[in-house]
C-alpha cells in the first residue's frame, strides 16, 4: 500500500450499512494515491458505489473515517462538504445528463452554478472540455440526439469542467460497444496524466481497468477487501477468488446465488412427502 503522504483519499477502518441488518463495507482501509488511477473492482452489491458516496459525503461511515486530502469528511458540516465537493468531479453510472438541456448547457451547468465566471469565459471552457472528449462539434445537439457512447463522453466533459483534483468514475464502461469502451478508457488515462488529478475508477470491466490503472483493489460481497496491488500482481495471483474474478470463471469461491433459505421452505414444502 502507498505511504500516508502519497494518499489523496484515505479510507480508515470504515464500516457502513444502509440498515442494521446488512453490512455493505466491513472495516476496510484503503489509500488512493495522489495523481494515480486506482480501479476498484468487484461484483454487484459489494459496496463499490457506496464507497464513492462516502467519499463525496452523501453518507457518513458507521465506524471509521474518510479523509480527503488531510481533512476528515464530516457530513454534518455543509460548508466543508461544499468546499471539498468543489474539488471533485463525478461521472455517474448512467451519465445523469439533463435531457432538457443541450450538450453545451450540460457542460456549462457546473460552471454557472459554482463560479462567477463571465459567460464569454464559460463559452471557451465548455468548448475546450468538449474538444478534449472529441465532441466540440456536437455542442448544440440535444441529449436525445446523441448516442450512448457520446452521452458518456459529454458526462465526462461536465465532470472535468471545474478542473477537479479528484475524478470519480462509476461504471464508465457500462453499456458501451468495444470502440466506445476503448475511447473512454483512453480518455480516463489521458486526462489523469495531463491534469495530474487523482482518479478513482469503479467498474466490472477487468481488461480495460487493468490496462489503464496504476493500482487495483478487488472487493467482495460483504464489503471485504480480497486483494489489492498492481494490475500485473492481480493478474498473476494464485488466490482462487482473485483468479475467478479477473478471468471470469463461472465456478469458484464466488457463488451465483445470493444467500437464501432452503427452497422447500420458501414454497411451503418442508416436511411434506
Amino acid at each position: 500500500m502507498p505511504e500516508m503522504s502519497d494518499a489523496f483519499i484515505e479510507i480508515d477502518h470504515v464500516t457502513f450499512g444502509y440498515d442494521a441488518s446488512r453490512t455493505i463495507l466491513n472495516d476496510i482501509s484503503l489509500r488512493f494515491m495522489r495523481g494515480k488511477v486506482t480501479a476498484v473492482l468487484g461484483g454487484s452489491g459489494c459496496g463499490k458505489t457506496t464507497l464513492l458516496r462516502l467519499i463525496g459525503g452523501v453518507h457518513a461511515a458507521s465506524k471509521g473515517r474518510v479523509v480527503f486530502d488531510g481533512e476528515v469528511v464530516n457530513v454534518q458540516d455543509r460548508t466543508q462538504l461544499y468546499r471539498l465537493r468543489r474539488r471533485l468531479g463525478m461521472l455517474f453510472q448512467f451519465g445523469a445528463l439533463f435531457t432538457d438541456l443541450s450538450v453545451y448547457d450540460n457542460v456549462a451547468f457546473p460552471l454557472r452554478e459554482m463560479t462567477d465566471l463571465p459567460e464569454e469565459l464559460i463559452h471557451d471552457i465548455v468548448l475546450m472540455k468538449l474538444n478534449a472528449v472529441g465532441l466540440r462539434g456536437a455542442a448544440q445537439l440535444k441529449i436525445s440526439e446523441v448516442s450512448g457512447g457520446m452521452a458518456r463522453r459529454i458526462a465526462l466533459a461536465r465532470a472535468i469542467a471545474l478542473d477537479p483534483e479528484l475524478i470519480m468514475y462509476d461504471e464508465p464502461f457500462a453499456g458501451l460497444d468495444l470502440i466506445s469502451m476503448g475511447v473512454a478508457a483512453k480518455l480516463i488515462r489521458t486526462l489523469n496524466d495531463i491534469t495530474g488529478a487523482t482518479t478513482l475508477l469503479i467498474s466490472h470491466d477487468v481488461p480495460e481497468c487493468m490496462a489503464i490503472s496504476d493500482w487495483v483493489v478487488l472487493l467482495a460481497t460483504g464489503g471485504r477487501i480480497v486483494a489489492q496491488g498492481t494490475p500485473a500482481e492481480l493478474m498473476a495471483s494464485t488466490d482462487a477468488e482473485v483468479r475467478q474474478f479477473v478471468r471470469g470463471e463461472p465456478d469458484g469461491p464466488v457463488k451465483f446465488h445470493y444467500p437464501a433459505p432452503d427452497m422447500a421452505g420458501d414454497y411451503g414444502l418442508r416436511g411434506k412427502a
